[in-house]
């Protein structure tokens, strides 16, 4: 046990390995509670995409530009800040993946030459994006 402590006090930060597979494992996946709506019933609800990916393999992607908890019909704010991938197959949801737009790596203070700007990056995170589609019954 001593071997453990040892190692997990030496990985300080806040950006530890193993902390950041902790976050990952634990994180909820917004988007689940959507998988199975058909095309139609997400295009009621969410309305147009910003753009579409056509079918591939059967497997066709509507791409939503959001800000807040997810698309709403009545268009794009042109202050987006998240993206979202809603991947259908057989005209059922399947995959719903989400991003910010300035997403990066946790790491990504460590390449920070300017200290202040480092601990600033320390302190900020990784920016993230929550998804949900409020005008959709779940």
């Amino acid at each position: 046990m001593a071997g453990l402590t040892v190692f997990a006090s030496g990985c300080g930060g806040g950006f530890s390995g193993p902390e950041q597979a902790i976050q990952d494992l634990t994180r909820v996946d917004y988007g689940k509670p959507y998988i199975g709506m058909s095309k139609q019933q997400v295009l009621q609800c969410a309305g147009q995409p910003r753009s579409q990916i056509p079918a591939s393999g059967g497997a066709e992607t509507l791409i939503y530009h959001y800000k807040g908890a997810g698309p709403v019909p009545g268009g794009t704010p042109k202050d987006a800040t998240c993206t979202a991938s809603l991947t259908f197959q057989g005209g059922n949801l399947i995959r719903v993946n989400y991003s910010h737009k300035e997403g990066r790596s946790p790491y990504a203070w460590q390449a920070e030459k300017d200290p202040e700007k480092q601990a600033q990056m320390k302190r900020e995170g990784t920016p993230t994006c929550t998804f949900s589609l409020p005008r959709c019954p779940k």
